[in-house]
């Protein structure tokens, strides 16, 4: 069976679909799929066994510069790519104008979220079989029953496999073990305080455990100095391509990790870990693994889903966001030791 999917982005949500990649492999032993994805998240598409081909694309980019993608010839590429096969099933899994517009495009029997379960209703017009997922679920439940509905299979009830083969299993923190703490994300109002993550560094490396900090950015990079500064077993990790961290992660033994794509990826790889969540609510979207678990704060206006901190209370003074003072280090570190255990 060849099925054709339209997930290109962003981190998150690629990780989020590859449950349901597991699940219809299961349940279709002779399927074969191609996925269409943003270019920088090409290599992780590749991992789950059931991909056999990756058609990479560069939607932000063509539409900031659509002259430049139609004559440079890349545009041209991608469609003829994109229509090189019939397909049994073609599955929007983003419900977006913006894969509805490559959906459109493709050649097969199109599936997807109907207009009252899609982010964006007008994205369903293109299918041929509008589906009700309902809302309010988490996204990777939302995305393994779209799957099981579009491709007609039982939907499993057991805990999300995303496919990711380990190199081995993840040490208990009662040894010396590879930590990872991702400490970089987008908003202001999801930085865990970087007192608190200092912390945190330092109750992990007094425990004999070496901790890995990633970064993305001259920002990161500078906070992820300031936060070894003096830690024998805290490590800045060189820039690292979403390829070579997804192997390294592979081999590490547990995560802490804010609201980002790395959380994801971290539980996605079989780590062991928390995802802390201040203002976001991981109800929709929190770290879901075998032993990944989401902390969130409890705060009387999280979660406030807000970039900027609107809070003016005397609760979780000298904290900033103040959501976090309910989330100590601690408390983070016994929390940790308990789902690594």
């Amino acid at each position: 069976m060849r099925v054709l999917l339209i997930k290109t982005s962003s981190m998150g949500d690629v990780i989020h679909t590859l449950p349901a990649l597991t699940d219809a492999l299961a349940a279709i032993p002779d399927l074969q799929l191609d996925w269409v994805v943003e270019d920088g998240f090409a290599d992780l598409a590749r991992r789950h066994p059931a991909v056999v081909r990756v058609i990479p694309c560069a939607l932000r980019r063509w539409r900031q510069h659509p002259l430049r993608a139609r004559r440079s010839g890349e545009w041209a590429d991608f469609k003829a790519a994109l229509q090189h096969q019939d397909y049994d099933a073609v599955i929007d899994a983003q419900g977006l104008l913006k894969s509805a517009f490559v959906t459109r495009l493709a050649r097969g029997p199109k599936y997807g979220l109907d207009k009252h379960c899609a982010r964006e209703g007008l994205s369903a017009r293109v299918l041929d079989h509008p589906l009700s997922v309902p809302r309010g679920q988490h996204a990777i439940a939302r995305v393994r029953q779209l799957f099981a509905l579009a491709l007609n299979y039982p939907l499993p009830s057991g805990a999300p496999d995303y496919g990711l083969i380990r190199s081995h299993e993840p040490r208990p923190l009662q040894e010396p073990a590879q930590l990872l703490f991702c400490h970089g994300t987008t908003w202001p109002t999801k930085h865990y305080p970087e007192a608190f993550w200092r912390e945190l560094l330092t109750l992990a490396c007094r425990a004999g455990h070496t901790v890995y900090l990633p970064w993305g950015s001259e920002d990161e990079l500078a906070r992820a100095r300031r936060l070894a500064e003096g830690l024998n077993g805290a490590r800045v990790l060189d820039k690292l391509s979403l390829h070579e961290l997804t192997d390294r992660m592979l081999q590490w033994d547990a995560f802490v990790a804010v609201d980002t794509g790395l959380a994801h990826l971290a539980a996605a790889a079989g780590l062991p870990g928390l995802g802390l969540y201040g203002p976001t609510d991981p109800t929709l979207t929190g770290v879901e693994g075998l032993r990944a678990r989401s902390l969130a704060a409890e705060f009387p206006c999280a979660p406030c889903v807000q970039e900027k901190c609107t809070y003016r209370g005397e609760l979780g003074q000298g904290v900033d966001p103040p959501c976090f003072s309910s989330l100590k280090p601690h408390r983070v570190w016994q929390r940790l030791l308990e789902v690594t255990a």
